[in-house]
């Protein structure tokens, strides 16, 4: 399994772009917290920090522990082999494919008069679970 290892110029990138990041992070948090009815900003802020801490976790294991990482966290962070990529873009062209029709059935279902939350909350479990199959069944396939 070939993995690449990340140079200086790479590293200063990374640090760059993760700052850049969190300051768009914590502004749209902020500005939906003082805009947004109810506790919405505080939501995105709290599932931002937990992508955040889950992508901090990966990029540890993929650079101190990479035998241990898993295909996923290989893949997600570029420092995967041919195979880690192949699965990821198979994995997101299913989701691709099928965020059209359940976006559309979500659509239709608010159109319909059913609870625009409960609908929204069901349409990304729906979209989550769909990328953890096809994940599954491309690792298994190959």
């Amino acid at each position: 399994m070939s993995t690449r290892e990340a140079t200086p110029r790479h590293k200063s990138l990374f640090v760059l772009l993760a700052a850049v990041g969190l300051v768009v992070i914590v502004s749209v948090g902020i500005l939906l917290r003082d805009r947004v009815p109810g506790n919405m900003g505080n939501g995105f802020l709290a599932g931002a920090g937990m992508a955040i801490i889950a992508a901090l976790i990966m990029a540890w294991r993929v650079s101190h522990a990479s035998s241990g990482a898993t295909t996923f966290e290989r893949a997600y962070t570029s420092f995967g082999d041919e195979r880690d990529d192949i699965i990821l873009t198979r994995t997101l062209a299913v989701m691709g494919l099928l965020s059209l029709p359940l976006t559309g059935v979500a659509g239709v279902s608010i159109a319909l008069g059913a609870d625009v939350m409960i609908v929204l909350f069901l349409l990304m479990v729906c979209e989550l679970l769909t990328g953890v199959a096809a994940f599954a069944v491309y690792t298994r396939k190959s």
